[in-house]
């Protein structure tokens, strides 16, 4: 199972991370989430965290539960909103209001048809924009959540994903980085 080889990778000085990754991709504790909400936002966000070898080793566990629709549309989430999320963040951040009312010309027909329910994609879309830090995005995900009737619970646990998936990716990193340090010292 490739969550034990992610938790495998984390040293004990994280076992906190070793803990909560098992824990927030286990169905019994995703607080209503599906198996397809869960992998899918694990893969988006993952995506969005940037380390091949996590990458990898939540897609071959998502490909354990997720159809290719689901895939296609996690991998699309991560995509999508890795554009969005700059532009918006952008938008948001400057102190010129004009760049807010000028058209954003950038094509996302990908949220407008993600292949899957488009609150699941929201989600995903949500816990990326969480992760690449776009209040505009997570505001204007999470309000489109609510009114699909997405409980705050879910949407918490969606983000607690991108949290722990992100914190993951970058031990990895930092663990690549320091055993080139180490080996030359």
């Amino acid at each position: 199972m490739s969550i034990d080889k992610i938790k495998q990778r984390i040293p004990d000085y994280a076992k906190d991370l070793r803990i909560n990754i098992g824990n927030v991709l286990d169905p019994e504790r995703a607080d209503g989430m599906s198996a397809d909400q869960i992998f899918g936002t694990a893969v988006a966000t993952a995506r969005a965290s940037r380390n091949a070898e996590l990458i990898a080793l939540i897609e071959d566990e998502a490909s354990r539960h997720l159809d290719e629709a689901w895939l296609k549309a996690s991998r699309a989430a991560a995509a999508i909103m890795g554009m969005n999320n700059i532009y918006y963040r952008f938008v948001h951040l400057a102190s010129n209001d004009e760049y807010g009312k000028l058209p954003a010309r950038l094509r996302m027909s990908a949220i407008g048809n993600p292949g899957i329910e488009k609150a699941d994609f929201e989600l995903m879309s949500l816990a990326v924009s969480a992760i690449n830090g776009c209040g505009m995005c997570i505001d204007s995900h999470e309000r489109i959540l609510k009114q699909a009737g997405v409980s705050s619970e879910l949407i918490q646990h969606a983000v607690r994903i991108a949290s722990v998936v992100h914190a993951v990716a970058a031990l990895l990193d930092a663990e690549q980085a320091t055993t080139g340090v180490e080996a030359a010292a």
